[in-house]
């Protein structure tokens, strides 16, 4: 009997142990390949060339990992991302780099990105010689890849796209099909969507603005030489007329002695009010330039508005790149990509102002504070 009853149990807990396999299923693995350039001017085109499109794009992969895992029961062990990020606003190597993407910076032109043949040349690399991987996801929208997803299906893969809709070709859905197609805006949460518009409009306000600014510098200029040539035509006069009082030795006796003084004028003293009330003047011209202030900071945001003013505070305009290695020395507990959007939750709450600025041999990013900020005037 026990003989019996042994064998009949030891059964069933491999039974048991199928159903639970055939529930969850084995575990799957994909490889993901990432058109940077084509996700990123996709945006810029959407909305502006704002320093946040990096940071959107970020959180936009994040997203879609969790997507893959949720929905298609996958995760990506390969992650590889393609661009000239030399071309980009700012270089987002390294958060991508912290996320587990491995990124190619390949040149482009202004007509054509050059991701497109590295990219299917590592996929091809990945389909014969990591045979565990039956899942291929392709981030990119050009028609350009039909041939490389033609290929994967031909070898009984299962290829996954991710693209913006809108600007996704459409024989490329038909090659992907409806149900293995992600449409990437959906990826974004509605937060992130407000802030772009928000910040894209702010970007394109500052444009105009700078444009009539550099308008009326163009016309004061223009004016002040005029006023230039005007005085050095009256010295020019002034000194011929002395020149001949001194010929003929005597007097000018055609203009009052009492006007004499006044030819000369008083002499004007130099403007000598302390720096500090020029500052605030700079700082009240640029008032323009800020978001409408919103005083609710949470915890990280204002620790990091603490170590911009403790380090920082007496400089007007502060170097991006020094100031984001002392906020990871002072912040080490949150991730790279989360440090940058601190800056950006700053600049949308009115607290400062990110502002790229031409330089030699290179652009660089600066950050303006709004010391009129109540918050800012109340740590400060």
């Amino acid at each position: 009997m026990n003989t019996l009853r042994r064998p009949g149990s030891g059964d069933g807990e491999p039974e048991s142990r199928s159903n639970t396999e055939a529930q969850s299923g084995p575990q799957r693995f994909a490889a993901l390949f990432i058109d940077y350039e084509n996700v990123y001017y996709h945006l810029k085109a959407a909305y502006a060339d704002i320093p946040e499109l990096n940071d959107a794009v970020i959180e936009l992969l994040m997203s879609l990992q969790k997507r893959l895992e949720e929905t298609f029961r996958v995760r990506s062990i390969i992650s590889k991302a393609y661009a000239d990020f030399e071309r980009l606003r700012s270089t987002p190597q390294g958060s991508l780099y912290l996320m587990g993407v491995e990124t190619f910076n390949v040149l482009g032109t202004d007509h054509k990105n050059a991701a497109d043949m590295k990219l299917c040349i590592d996929a091809m690399e990945v389909l014969y010689t990591r045979p565990e991987i039956q899942h291929f996801v392709i981030f990119a929208g050009d028609r350009d890849y039909i041939p490389l997803i033609q290929h994967l299906k031909k070898q009984a893969k299962t290829v996954i796209a991710v693209g913006f809709e809108a600007n996704f070709s459409g024989d490329l859905l038909l090659n992907v099909g409806r149900p293995n197609f992600i449409d990437a805006n959906g990826l974004f949460s509605p937060e992130r969507l407000l802030k772009l518009e928000e910040m894209a409009k702010r970007y394109n306000d500052y444009l105009q603005a700078e444009n009539e600014r550099k308008e009326q510098r163009e016309r004061e200029e223009r004016e002040r030489e005029e006023r230039e040539r005007a005085r050095k035509q009256t010295d020019e006069a002034a000194m011929h007329a002395e020149s001949a009082v001194v010929s003929t030795g005597g007097e000018d006796l055609s203009q009052p002695a009492s006007d004499a003084g006044a030819a000369s004028g008083p002499v004007v003293k130099p403007y000598d009010s302390p720096p500090a009330s020029l500052a605030s003047r700079d700082r009240d011209a640029n008032d323009a330039l800020f978001n409408k202030p919103i005083t609710d900071l949470d915890e990280n945001e204002r620790a990091c508005l603490e170590v911009l003013l403790r380090n920082f505070g007496k400089y007007h305009d502060i170097f991006l790149t020094p100031f984001l290695r002392t906020l990871s020395d002072a912040l080490p507990h949150i991730a790279d990509w989360q440090r940058k959007a601190l800056l950006g939750n700053l600049e949308f709450k009115g607290v400062l102002n990110l502002e790229k600025r031409t330089g030699i041999p290179y652009d660089f990013t600066v950050i303006v504070l709004n010391y009129n900020h109540p918050v800012v005037r109340e740590m400060y």
